[in-house]
């Protein structure tokens, strides 16, 4: 890379073709010359988050997967079952950059920015899983200089979802909160949010180890959904906690229901007005994630006074404002090797991310584990 930007660097797309097929390939793109109010940024690190593997892979079956060519030239390709043919026809032709956010060194600037050149930012906006990447100043998150990409890689994601869930919870009237998959990075960075602000929170994992890992971190109210005892001890810990807003990760089955059947159970039997509808207690459960992609399934015990609906980073941040995301994004930064700390099971480079072994690694989503992408890594 000269001083004057010139020359290519690589991207990872995506790609949907006629056919039904989803392509993943290396493409070489122009390094631009940054605006007067933008940064170039040598991106050192940008992970892998579920919501990136539904772009970056979407339903393909891997099972299919094959590979063609090597180095730079690799083409890595797998069948889309018909079942998907509609949902995915948008897609149908469009080479499509990947990666929510990631971070690295800025290594020139417009006019307006030249004293960001050298410092290590978080920036977000999709297309991160380049080796470089043009963004507005004014968008990029600074972060102090004992921070690395690596430690600035994660910003805005899993913190601002966190600080997004308490948020909600504080601006809707509720006191406590419950979370889903609650032993994924998201889930432990929230009980470290929460044990720090001081609110109530229940956290339910899938299996036994994981209820070791949450309390281990200081979590008070830890259940198990795979355990025989799972209503009981989610009614207990909703009603130590009053919890009456939940956050879902699973989507599908059982779960979201059942979450509102246990906040019903503890309404009525704290002896709230209660009449032929139910409880008058109001209670919530945003759905943010889909781990389990099957019907969302609503066994109706818990009244009438309740709320089942989407939740998203970006209409929480739209809701609350510049002037209020400028304050979360300056508090991720001040704890990002704290509160915000993320922990990685693996570096990959861009060639890496394309192997099928890695593919099926990063695509288990298995919890607990968070792979990064460095675009620069032997490169």
């Amino acid at each position: 890379m000269t001083d004057k930007n010139q020359g290519q660097g690589l991207q990872l797309r995506s790609l949907v073709t006629e056919a039904g097929e989803l392509q993943l390939s290396l493409a070489r793109v122009d390094i631009p010359t940054p605006g007067a109010d933008e940064i170039l940024v040598r991106v050192e690190g940008s992970p892998i988050n579920p919501s990136d593997l539904g772009l970056l892979l979407g339903p393909a079956d891997l099972s299919t997967l094959s590979v063609t060519g090597a180095g730079e030239d690799v083409v890595v390709s797998a069948n889309i079952p018909s079942q998907f043919a509609r949902a995915i026809s948008p897609r149908i032709g469009l080479s499509l950059p990947v990666g929510n956010e990631g971070a690295g060194v800025v290594v020139d600037a417009g006019a307006d920015s030249k004293g960001l050149v050298g410092k290590t930012v978080a920036i977000s906006g999709g297309a991160m899983y380049s080796q470089y990447r043009v963004a507005k100043a004014i968008e990029a998150l600074l972060v102090h200089d004992d921070a690395t990409p690596r430690d600035a890689a994660s910003c805005f994601v899993n913190p601002l979802t966190a600080l997004g869930m308490i948020g909600t919870m504080r601006m809707e009237g509720h006191t406590a909160l419950v979370n889903t998959a609650a032993a994924s990075n998201l889930g432990q960075m929230l009980v470290r949010t929460c044990l720090k602000d001081g609110v109530d929170l229940v956290s339910i994992v899938r299996k036994p180890d994981q209820v070791a890992l949450l309390k281990g971190l200081g979590a008070r109210h830890v259940v198990d959904s795979s355990a025989s005892g799972f209503m009981d001890d989610l009614i207990a810990a909703l009603t130590e906690t009053g919890a009456t807003i939940a956050f879902d990760a699973i989507g599908g089955g059982k779960l979201a229901a059942q979450i509102l059947a246990g906040m019903e159970a503890v309404a009525v039997r704290k002896g709230g007005a209660f009449g032929p509808y139910g409880s008058t207690i109001f209670k919530q459960v945003y759905i943010y994630g889909g781990l389990d992609t099957g019907p969302t399934e609503l066994l109706r015990a818990f009244g009438m006074k309740w709320g089942l609906a989407g939740w998203l980073l970006p209409y929480f941040m739209e809701k609350v404002g510049p002037a209020e995301v400028g304050k979360l994004r300056q508090r991720v930064a001040d704890e990002l090797k704290t509160t915000f700390a993320s922990r990685y099971t693996a570096e990959i480079s861009l060639l890496e991310a394309l192997q099928p072994e890695v593919i099926a690694a990063y695509h288990g989503k298995t919890t607990g584990e968070k792979y990064l992408i460095n675009p620069n890594k032997g490169l």
